[in-house]
């Protein structure tokens, strides 16, 4: 990628996500889904979890399975448009969002999400963290949580939560040593692998993504992840989820979608969960976070 095909200023992503999420909820393009938050504390991180409101369930099913085209973004809605990133993604708006400001990342042409990453994706997540503290987060396929086949990073501003750290999951982070490479978090109670960046690493997307796309291909290393050839194409050989904000880089190997009948995204390992109904939270707090996100990963 050359320097010409980047078309997001640094810092520009920010008011205009404002400007056009203001536009798409005016004109009802972008449809947030209501939910009701709660706090379930285990093993020292303040898990947040998101229930889907019982008024808005049946509703929010029907508009989600009538929305759920191969590609939704080929053609996306113009509505949802939030800027041309690069000569090869565009950023976008979820249109069933349960986060505010929630950003997709999306290849202008098909992509299928099981590729690895390369330089342009790289370069595209960075242009858009540009200015901001944000989380970008990557499901490598259905088993990782990806909803859909067309590929996509996406992208939340932090924090998750209002007064707290970046992430709920930061409170075990901040307990590892600041140093190089790759290294394991001790209360952490599954397979992964986590690394310290450089804080400014997002402030010039070219340099960052090519001196990261080696860091993300080791990363996956360490947890099995490696590359395979499939009709021409560098397919991952098994499903992970990987998840960066400007200090740290985490990548988590997976065995399966659900917990239970809960899906689990990239955000999970954040440190926040999603459920559609009372069951599911229960679930939830009965087995206790940490044990859904073990339960994924390790099968």
């Amino acid at each position: 990628m050359t320097r010409s095909t980047l078309r997001l200023a640094p810092g520009a992503l920010w008011p205009a996500l404002e400007r056009a999420t203001r536009h798409a909820l005016a004109s009802g393009a972008m449809q947030p889904i209501e939910t009701e938050q709660e706090v379930v504390e285990d093993a020292g991180v303040r898990f947040l979890v998101r229930r889907v409101s019982s008024l808005a369930r049946k509703e929010v099913e029907q508009r989600q399975r009538a929305a759920n085209p191969a590609s939704p973004f080929l053609p996306y809605e113009p509505d949802l448009f939030v800027a041309e990133v690069s000569a090869t993604h565009v950023a976008l708006l979820n249109k069933f969002n349960v986060i505010d400001r929630h950003l997709l990342v999306v290849t202008r042409r098909f992509v299928h999400q099981e590729l690895l990453l390369d330089r342009d994706d790289l370069a595209a997540l960075f242009a858009c963290m540009a200015g901001r503290e944000a989380l970008g987060f990557y499901n490598g396929g259905v088993t990782a949580g990806a909803s859909q086949p067309h590929k996509h990073l996406q992208l939340v501003p932090l924090p998750l939560s209002e007064g707290g750290a970046p992430t709920p999951i930061d409170a075990l982070f901040d307990t590892v040593p600041h140093r190089p490479g790759f290294c394991t978090v001790p209360r952490l109670p599954f397979r992964h692998t986590f690394a310290w960046l450089e804080p400014a690493l997002p402030d010039d997307p070219l340099k960052a993504a090519a001196r990261f796309e080696a860091l993300y291909i080791a990363a996956i290393g360490h947890i099995g992840v490696t590359a395979v050839e499939r009709e021409g194409e560098r397919r991952q050989s098994a499903p992970y989820n990987l998840l960066l904000t400007r200090r740290w880089l985490l990548a988590v190997p997976r065995a399966r979608e659900h917990f239970d009948s809960i899906s689990v995204n990239a955000l999970a390992f954040a440190g926040s969960l999603f459920v559609r109904d009372e069951a599911q939270l229960a679930a939830v707090k009965r087995a206790g976070p940490m044990a859904v996100l073990r339960a994924v990963v390790e099968g």
